[in-house]
């Protein structure tokens, strides 16, 4: 019996250690909290997480030297358009020096006390070789050319008719000029006839009654249109004499000539006969393929106290 007795204990124990054990199971994982004076072994990384960690890292690493190869092209475009930038002032710099000097050997050629040694004044082209440059200069007289501030009526009008206007409209041009710059060969109409025509024609100025400042300013003259202005301009001056020189290259200014039968007395705005106004034009082609058109205006002659007098230099005329 006391065997008997022994083994059923045994079972039951046995039975209700193996629900406890189930009833663990079902309830969830046991707790893992330790006390502090539990020992708590290293945890080690696990090599997926590693590798993902180098991964990051490499990529971060490529990015910023993508970046910084951006920044050193960008530097070095940025450098290098500067450079040409440079380059090309420097290039246009040596090249309009050069046509200036251009300009001055023409002077100091033209101011030669040997006449037979000078250049003549024929619209011909000399080329120059001025350090690396070369230079073609061209010399012309400004006495080719109509002066429309100081020409007579008689001459504008016909310059006028031979570059197509109507001899209507070449009358009333060639009138209205001559008010504009103050011809004192005009019979003077009253000022305020004069403005009444302007303000008539939708324009709220009048002629000042002075010399042309420049060529443009001939488009505010009474009834100029943009196509005569065009037409007129190419044979033009504002440094030429009162009359131009019958030895003409300009054929229109030749023609015009003849029509206004101009006869050979000499204005007294006339220069005097040694002295000779040209304009002297130099192209320059220089390094880097650069061009450069310079023209100055110069009066010369004995009578001057240099010898010669620069009225205007620029770009071109």
């Amino acid at each position: 019996m006391d065997d008997l007795s022994g083994r059923e204990t045994n079972c039951v124990v046995r039975g209700a250690t193996f629900i406890t054990r189930q009833l663990q199971r079902a309830s969830g994982p046991r707790s893992t909290k330790r006390t502090l004076g539990d020992s708590m072994p290293p945890r080690r990384s696990s090599p997926s997480v590693c590798r993902q960690n180098s991964g990051f890292a490499l990529i971060i690493v490529l990015w910023t030297l993508v970046l910084i190869a951006f920044i050193a092209a960008h530097l070095t475009a940025s450098g290098r358009t500067e450079i040409r930038i440079a380059g090309n002032l420097v290039a246009n710099a040596v090249t309009q020096a050069a046509a200036d000097g251009g300009i001055f050997e023409a002077v100091f050629n033209l101011s030669n006390p040997q006449p037979d040694e000078r250049w003549p004044v024929d619209g011909s082209v000399r080329e120059l070789v001025i350090g690396n440059s070369r230079v073609r200069v061209r010399l012309e007289d400004e006495a080719w050319w109509i002066n429309p501030s100081t020409a007579s009526p008689a001459l504008l009008e016909a310059l006028l008719r031979a570059t197509g206007s109507d001899p209507e409209t070449a009358r009333r041009l060639a009138i209205a000029i001559g008010e504009w710059v103050g011809d004192s060969s005009l019979v003077p109409r009253p000022q305020n006839l004069v403005l009444a025509d302007y303000q008539a024609a939708g324009l709220d100025y009048g002629p000042p009654g002075a010399a042309l400042e420049t060529l443009d300013e001939l488009g505010r003259v009474l009834g100029m249109t943009p196509a005569t202005l065009a037409a007129l301009r190419p044979h033009l001056t504002l440094f030429g004499p009162p009359q131009p020189s019958a030895a003409t290259a300009d054929p229109v200014v030749a023609a015009a000539l003849a029509e206004a039968s101009q006869g050979p007395a000499v204005s007294a705005d006339q220069p005097p006969p040694d002295v000779l106004t040209t304009r002297i034009t130099a192209i320059a082609f220089g390094p880097s393929n650069a061009r450069v058109t310079r023209s100055a205006i110069v009066r010369l002659g004995a009578a001057l106290p240099r010898g010669y007098e620069v009225i205007a230099w620029d770009n071109g005329f």
